[in-house]
């Protein structure tokens, strides 16, 4: 019998693609989403993407007899994959409350009720923002946690200490935290890639709506920092390359192969790029000319980060594989299909 997994956030962009990832594997799926940031239509997309259509419950984390009713339903729920959080970084700045309790309540329900339905591990989705502003790079696991540079990175920081609390106390719950850096591109069927609710919070979809004429331009936000052509340096990773990760961790918890209760990886290339080399390899990649600006910093932004991703490669067996020009050229095409289908 197939094991099932719960994913929060499933329809969302990186929930999405490790749902299908999940699929392949023989795992039974099953997904819960508020469509706050996505639609139900990208469960049609991942039955035409896996050919299996996975269980979809429209449902808020925050809801905790609607989760608590849902655990009863679906009997024998073996682990979860938790995504499901708000996730812009300038947005957290200007609504700090709406990422508290979003972000932290959510993981606090999936928590209580996992022990009460006994449901013994979990993959949490966590980030590279954990780091703050890292004194060394690239970024190793043992970095020290740093003061977080916006409220959406604390929550990543506090939720990551609630899931330690709560298995040290004792609660028979096992955990993988991954830390990912910088997800990018689509899915190579395109079928599958971001699509964010109104205007995009996160660079490649507002670049490639940018490209396409959706947007005006793109606004880069800094060309003084310390770095060599003064933008922000990033650690940018392949969306299915990530999702594949999930995978891994999933059948790290369920076939007790964790060295620790909780363990912590990174997930990234090992390869940093700033924003304005992004740009000129997606130009080259696509061969389109891109309309963009030079403006301020942007509060809550970190200088540079990328990964040392040598932990999970040689622990997890998992490495990226896909390269920049491809993840930016899936992107773009991704970007296409969307005006095909009439959408934006």
């Amino acid at each position: 019998m197939k094991e099932k997994i719960l994913v929060t956030g499933g329809t969302g962009y990186i929930g999405s693609h490790t749902v299908v990832e999940l699929q392949n594997s023989g795992y039974e799926v099953i997904i819960i989403d508020n469509l706050s940031n996505s639609s139900a239509d990208v469960v049609d997309n991942i039955e035409k993407v896996s050919g299996i259509r996975p269980v979809f419950e429209k449902l808020d984390c925050l809801d905790y007899t609607g989760l608590d009713a849902l655990f009863s339903k679906y009997k024998g729920i073996k682990a979860i994959i938790h995504f499901a959080a708000s996730k812009a970084v300038g947005e957290s700045v200007e609504k700090p409350l709406l990422y508290y309790r979003n972000n932290i309540v959510s993981l606090i329900n999936l928590l209580e009720l996992m022990s009460k339905h006994g449901v013994n591990g979990i993959v949490f989705s966590s980030s590279c923002t954990v780091y703050g502003e890292p004194d060394q790079l690239p970024v190793t696991e043992q970095a020290p946690i740093k003061p977080a540079t916006s409220p959406y990175g604390n929550t990543k920081q506090i939720n990551e200490e609630i899931i330690r609390d709560t298995i040290t106390s004792g609660v028979p719950i096992d955990a993988i935290l991954l830390r990912y850096f910088n997800p990018i591109g689509a899915h190579p069927s395109t079928l599958l890639g971001e699509l964010p609710n109104g205007v995009p919070q996160n660079l490649i979809p507002y670049l490639t709506q940018t490209a396409i004429g959706i947007r005006e331009k793109l606004s880069v936000f800094g060309e003084d920092y310390n770095t060599p052509d003064g933008s922000c340096i990033r650690d940018f990773i392949n969306v299915v390359d990530l999702a594949k990760a999930h995978v891994i961790a999933i059948d790290r918890i369920l076939n007790g192969k964790q060295k620790a209760k909780v363990e912590t990886f990174n997930i990234g290339t090992g390869r940093g790029l700033s924003v304005l080399e992004l740009i000129s390899i997606f130009e080259k990649a696509t061969g389109v000319k891109l309309n963009y600006q030079i403006v301020g910093r942007r509060v809550g932004d970190i200088e540079k980060v990328w990964a040392n991703p040598d932990y999970a490669n040689s622990e997890l067996g998992w490495k990226a594989e896909t390269s920049i020009e491809d993840t930016l050229l899936s992107a773009w095409k991704w970007q296409l299909k969307l005006r095909e289908r009439g959408i934006q």
